[in-house]
């Protein structure tokens, strides 16, 4: 009695584990659970949320780790779960699929005939063994070899096509488990990260994404440079990008590699992503002033500063455009009179020095350099499952190709003594896209008829 409990339970837990179901179950709440944390971005600062949400709502999600989700025990908890019903759907159904490729049917009844697509009946006034021959070669031209089987009296051959074309679907199921392990292979030892590095300077850490403590990178990553140029007439990049070295261990293993969008830098399994850039504090300048009638000077400052002027007045740089009005680089600026009274702001050319002197004022300004020191922002990732994930998807495409467009193939002939002739039985199964296997054994069926008719010493 407490076997037969045993077994009904461990049944019970088996259909459970193979139910449709449950398939379907996992796929809706992967699919709802990947829409929810499409909608609600993920690993964003604590303070963006409330915003958003308000207090009560973000200690929900931080409850229930929506803003970290693929991370999250119950999304994990899910992937495994469908992993499971994958595996458990594809145990239960591959010893029939073995049996039916390893094990067919040879000696078919007359019943097993009448079952088969496109059955057929033919009396031929050939010996069965010349009918054989010339049926056995025909398959063999036509579909593929054929095996001589005899009992009872009757002649059976059977051949097949593509046997393998039944295990395509387990190809798929493979490539399904690849990707889900390739993605948790990601989400419990992969990160993804940023840091912003000035013109000139390393680091050796990055922040991840939603914490305050840095990660250790066990290498460098200097800037050497950072450049970004515009579209003509405005103030729209057109690309920017930054030179970069890795220095690992005191040596420089990495030199001078420019990055840009959708070029990233790989080092030890982690991809530095051009992302974003800024100002990382006041430019410095190199500027000829000349006075009303006298000569020229080159002074030297930083942006916002008051540069004082011979008179006792003075002037200030405030901004800097890299593309002004399609005329190039220019700064905006202002003179202060002797008793400290703000000048109305007006605009130097880089590329036009004698510009400024059409002004009128007491000196005249030409921009011979500006110099603003910028940080690079960089996205960090580092994915170890992302090679799993892409032979999964390699996987599928290959096994969805071979599920949907190649079958197993099958045709039976029974042979039967018939006074100094013989009967004819035929028919054959597909396990996928029986309407083109129907055409193809209306083809067959008439050169069967053909082979059969043939006048002796004919094949």
């Amino acid at each position: 009695m407490a076997n037969q409990k045993e077994t009904t339970f461990a049944k019970k837990v088996a259909d459970f584990f193979c139910s449709l179901k449950l398939t379907i179950f996992c796929l809706i709440s992967l699919a709802v659970t990947s829409i929810i944390g499409t909608v609600i971005q993920q690993n964003k600062p604590r303070g963006e949320y409330v915003q958003v949400y308000g207090e009560n709502l973000t200690n929900v999600f931080e409850k229930l780790q929506i803003i970290d989700m693929y991370h999250a025990w119950w999304f994990l908890g899910l992937l495994f779960l469908f992993c499971v019903n994958l595996i458990s759907c594809s145990i239960k159904r591959l010893p029939q699929i073995i049996t039916s490729v390893n094990n067919p049917p040879l000696t078919p009844d007359e019943s097993y005939f009448k079952s088969l697509t496109g059955a057929k009946t033919f009396d031929s006034k050939l010996p069965p063994d010349q009918a054989r021959e010339r049926l056995s070669n025909l398959l063999g031209e036509r579909f593929a070899k054929a095996k001589t089987t005899k009992a009872d009296g009757t002649i059976h051959l059977f051949a097949q096509k593509m046997p393998w074309a039944r295990f395509s679907v387990y190809v798929t199921h493979f490539s399904i488990l690849l990707i889900f392990v390739g993605a948790i292979i990601g989400n419990i030892w992969g990160f993804k990260a940023y840091v912003n590095i000035v013109e000139g300077t390393s680091v050796d850490q990055v922040w991840k994404q939603g914490e305050k403590n840095p990660l250790k990178l066990g290498f460098e990553v200097r800037c050497d440079d950072f450049s970004v140029t515009f579209y003509e007439g405005g103030q729209r990049p057109k690309e920017f990008a930054s030179v970069l070295d890795v220095i690992d261990n005191g040596q420089e293993v990495i030199s001078n590699r420019k990055i840009v969008v959708n070029d990233p830098l790989s080092y030890k399994g982690i991809t530095f992503y051009q992302s974003s850039y800024g100002s990382a504090g006041a430019a410095t300048f190199k500027m000829r002033v000349t006075p009303k009638g006298g000569s020229g000077r080159i002074v030297t400052g930083q942006e916002g500063d008051h540069i004082p002027l011979p008179n006792g007045g003075s002037f200030a740089v405030n901004g800097y455009a890299a593309e002004y009005q399609g005329f190039g680089p220019a700064v905006q600026m202002h003179v202060n009179t002797p008793d400290g009274k703000h000048g109305n702001p007006f605009v130097v050319f880089q590329r036009h020095p004698e510009f400024d002197a059409r002004r009128g004022g007491d000196y005249a300004f030409a921009l011979l350099e500006y110099n603003e020191l910028q940080y690079t922002g960089l996205q960090v990732k580092k994915d170890p499952g992302v090679w799993v994930v892409w032979t999964g998807c390699f996987l599928m495409i290959f096994g969805s190709m071979a599920a949907f467009m190649l079958a197993h193939r099958r045709i039976w002939i029974a042979i039967v003594a018939r006074g100094n002739g013989c009967t004819v039985r035929f028919g054959g199964t597909t396990h996928r896209n029986r309407a083109a296997f129907d055409l193809y054994l209306d083809e067959l069926t008439t050169e069967i008829e053909s082979t059969l008719n043939a006048p002796a010493g004919e094949k």
